[in-house]
């Protein structure tokens, strides 16, 4: 998962350099006043788990990438404004201190690793396919390829893979079958910029687990807030 998450990356800034040059060096079309825009999307973000136990915090990588396909649907005759559906990719990997294992009678464990605990990598991996929807507006003309925009929107998930990986010296655990995991992920977004580069954020409506919680007793409600950049492509 983390070699695909730099494979993934590197397609990211090239795609982004490909963008930039053609924009400088391809002869414009001719002017189509029934025109679309932002077709194609792929973005990368800094993935914070929110709503840890008690002691839960951020520790090693925390990343993802996304990428898909938005029909854009002008709503108005200047076609600023528009609504766009599509389908999409993400995979996602959180960096934290939050143990999930099993028990010998295949009870789920979740565990808040403390500072005594010695371990190399404890980390949450997710491919999730996604159907975005997103209400648009933005500063397009039939002629302008520069603009600014903000579109907000929700997305529906399915997290059709999940993997809880834990090492420590001599020990690995990894969890494929999390009961408690809720594969249906529903969260809402906000992206916003000018020109090729978008800020973009999504926050977890519902959170990771259901009915879930630590040894100790408390309520496990993780969620995550995604913070990046997100590209458009025609």
């Amino acid at each position: 998962m983390q070699s695909a998450l730099k494979i993934l990356f590197t397609l990211f800034l090239g795609l982004v350099s490909l963008k930039t040059v053609a924009q400088d060096t391809i002869p414009k079309s001719p002017v189509d006043s029934l025109y679309r825009e932002d077709q194609f999307y792929i973005g990368v973000t800094y993935n914070v788990p929110l709503n840890l136990p008690s002691g839960g915090n951020i520790r090693g990588l925390s990343g993802g990438i996304q990428f898909g396909f938005l029909r854009d649907m002008p709503i108005n005759k200047q076609r600023n404004v528009a609504i766009a559906i599509g389908a999409g990719l993400a995979i996602d990997q959180l960096g934290e201190n939050l143990f999930i294992g099993e028990t010998t009678n295949d009870e789920t464990i979740f565990r808040v690793l403390d500072g005594n605990v010695g371990y190399t990598r404890n980390r949450f991996n997710m491919a999730i396919i996604e159907a975005p929807v997103e209400f648009r507006w933005r500063t397009s003309t039939p002629s302008s390829y520069k603009f600014w925009r903000v579109y907000g929107g929700f997305r529906v998930g399915y997290a059709y893979y999940y993997k809880a990986t834990f090492k420590q010296s001599g020990n690995t655990v990894n969890q494929t079958k999390i009961p408690e995991f809720d594969p249906l992920r529903l969260s809402a977004t906000l992206s916003l910029g000018y020109n090729t580069f978008n800020f973009f954020a999504s926050y977890s409506i519902n959170p990771f687990f259901k009915d879930a919680v630590t040894i100790e007793g408390e309520r496990v409600d993780m969620r995550v807030l995604k913070v990046g950049l997100l590209f458009y492509i025609l």
